[in-house]
C-alpha cells in the first residue's frame, strides 16, 4: 500500500488537543452533526489553530480515521503477537474486546455510511480495510500448505469478521465468538490438506 497520509507525530499540542476533542465527538456524535465550531469550542482552541494544522474539516477527518487506524493497528500486533497458533484468531479477538468501538460500532463503517463517496477519508477507510485483509492473507500464509489458496480463505475469514463485527451493537460479541470458532475450523481443515 503506497498510499501517502498525513504525519500526526509531530502536532503540536494545540493541534493535537483539536484532533483527540474531534476524535471523540466525530466517533459519539456523527461526522455530519459536529462542526469546526463545536470542536473549537470544545478543545479550547481557536478555529484558525484548526485549519492552520488540518486545512478544513475535511482533512481533520482523514487524521481522525488515520490516528484511530494507527491506534487499533498497536492493539491488533500486540494481541497478533501474543497469540498461538493459528493467529489469524487473535483478529476476532481483538474485536471483540475492542474498547474504541464498542459502543457506536466500527468508526470507519460508521464514516463510510456518512461521507459522500469522493470525500477523502474513503482512502483511510479502504486503507485500513486492505490493512486487515493483507495481514489475515500473511498469517494463513503462516498456519497453512503453501498450496493452498491463502487469498480465498483469508477474504472468507475477512468477511466473518467484519460481519461479525458490524452486528456487534445488535447482538454483542456473540457473533465474533461463534465467528472465531468458524474461523479456528476453517484454519484446521486448510492446515490438514
Amino acid at each position: 500500500m503506497a498510499t501517502e497520509f498525513p504525519d500526526l507525530s509531530d502536532l503540536t499540542p494545540g493541534a493535537q488537543r483539536i484532533l483527540d476533542e474531534a476524535s471523540t465527538l466525530f466517533y459519539e456524535q456523527g461526522i455530519h452533526a459536529v462542526g469546526v465550531d463545536m470542536i473549537a469550542a470544545e478543545s479550547g482552541v481557536t478555529k484558525p489553530v484548526l485549519y492552520t494544522n488540518f486545512g478544513s474539516k475535511d482533512g481533520l477527518v482523514v487524521a481522525y480515521l488515520l490516528n484511530r487506524h494507527r491506534w487499533w493497528w498497536r492493539l491488533l500486533e500486540e494481541e497478533v503477537e501474543r497469540a498461538e497458533s493459528p493467529r489469524v484468531l487473535a483478529f476476532f479477538d481483538v474485536y471483540a474486546a475492542d474498547p474504541g468501538n464498542s459502543r457506536r460500532g466500527d468508526a470507519f463503517l460508521n464514516a463510510a455510511a456518512e461521507l459522500p463517496d469522493d470525500h477523502p477519508a474513503h482512502e483511510v477507510i479502504r486503507y485500513h480495510k486492505q490493512a486487515i485483509y493483507d495481514r489475515l492473507v500473511e498469517l494463513v500464509r503462516e498456519d497453512t500448505p503453501p498450496e493452498g489458496d491463502h487469498r480465498m480463505l483469508a477474504r472468507h475469514l475477512f468477511l466473518l469478521l467484519e460481519g461479525a463485527f458490524a452486528h456487534r451493537r445488535i447482538y454483542g460479541t456473540s457473533l465474533l465468538t461463534d465467528g472465531r470458532e468458524m474461523a479456528a475450523r476453517l484454519m484446521s481443515e486448510a492446515a490438514a490438506t
